[in-house]
């Protein structure tokens, strides 16, 4: 495609930053509910043509759509034979050494497509799936129609599909091709053609639970931090948020965040400035973004303070616990901070589409933080 970099420099829609792609991860956690309904639906031979996974986005969706896939594409249709029905099928393991494994990985599966947001002309990474992407499925239907076996197509996300590209999809969900089973992953399954939605079997996933999100942590080679109590409270069961923090710095950033709330109703103005100032930095979008996000949790975690009588377990920083308690004693500051955390989003959003500058978006909002300390 013109204009589009190498391969080896293309981002990938469907892989967080920091992570293993999906399909290279082995073992999952967390999810054995939701691989024992499919499996309930699988032995009972009323397979689904459509799937909808969905629940909070890190938590495993894609690799639990690969591990369907490449279950399916490994386990051939059985029939009754002479001493009657095989036994039940009891897990979606399938071995690494497996010929569909090996396929898989190499990105040469032929029974297999995925449907990510893919490149336009001039080599930029969309940020919907387009129609073109799902046209693109009649080729593989054609090709893949002349084996018998099983076919198997992942959307990640289907949320991300533009109208036109939502209703090619829906006529593929009304007529589905022989022997195809579609997955799709959405993180927000409001935002899907109701008409979707119905022509879908839904698997909720979970949060994982802290025990479960470190298992998955450690397989993806990354490094635990001293106190994982704190980042199991900001991911909040999202392994892709925890490599999100680990990979941004942002067990320090939230620190920071906290630090500078306990100065307050006096505020730490030099700290407020070099947070603003880090947030302003060249090549510090995500960063920045990060930021922003750590800022809705902070003031969540106020309003919930006030409302409950307790601050939320664990602790997402040192001492973060006194000083939510002291800013946030009461319901009636509960809903202070609730109503300044409806304001600062209306603001960020406001400061985004006009370009506001990052420092400056972020002193506001710690001067409006401490207003509200101040009542």
């Amino acid at each position: 495609m013109k204009g589009k970099p190498a391969d080896e420099d293309l981002p990938r829609a469907d892989q967080a930053p920091g992570a293993p792609h999906p399909r290279e991860t082995e073992q999952m956690f967390g999810q054995a509910q939701a691989e024992e309904a499919f499996l309930t639906a699988f032995n009972s031979d009323r397979l689904h043509h459509g799937w909808l996974l969905t629940g909070p986005q890190g938590i495993g969706k894609a690799t639990l759509a690969w591990r369907i896939a490449r279950f399916l594409l490994a386990t051939p249709p059985v029939e009754d034979g002479l001493f009657g029905a095989p036994p039940p099928v009891e897990t979606l393991d399938v071995s690494p050494e497996h010929p569909v494994s090996h396929r898989i990985q190499a990105l040469a599966e032929p029974g297999l497509a995925a449907i990510t947001p893919s490149y336009n002309d001039k080599g930029k990474l969309r940020d919907q799936i387009v129609v073109d992407d799902i046209r693109s499925l009649n080729r593989f239907f054609g090709l893949s129609a002349t084996d018998g076996g099983r076919r198997v197509v992942i959307v990640d996300a289907a949320d991300n599909m533009n109208t036109s590209a939502a209703n090619a999809l829906l006529k593929m969900l009304e007529e589905p091709p022989a022997r195809t089973t579609l997955l799709l992953i959405s993180h927000q399954p409001s935002r899907l053609l109701p008409t979707i939605r119905s022509r879908c079997r839904t698997l909720r996933l979970s949060p994982l639970s802290p025990d479960d999100m470190q298992n998955a942590l450690t397989q993806s080679g990354a490094e635990l931090p001293e106190d994982p109590d704190h980042l199991a409270a900001l991911a909040a069961g999202s392994v892709g948020s925890a490599l999100r923090l680990l990979n941004l710095g942002g067990l320090q950033i939230y620190t920071e965040l906290v630090q500078i709330l306990a100065s307050m109703p006096q505020l730490d103005r030099p700290r407020a400035m070099a947070l603003a100032e880090a947030a302003a930095q060249r090549g510090a979008a995500e960063k920045f973004e990060l930021l922003l996000t750590l800022i809705d949790v902070a003031l969540a975690r106020l309003a919930r303070t006030g409302a409950t009588g307790t601050p939320p377990v664990p602790q997402a920083a040192v001492d973060e616990a006194t000083t939510l308690t002291r800013l946030s004693p009461t319901p009636q500051a509960a809903r202070a901070w609730a109503d300044l955390a409806a304001e600062v989003t209306a603001r960020v959003r406001h400061g985004q589409v006009v370009n506001l500058d990052p420092a400056a978006l972020v002193l506001d909002t710690v001067f409006k933080m401490q207003k509200t300390a101040s009542l």
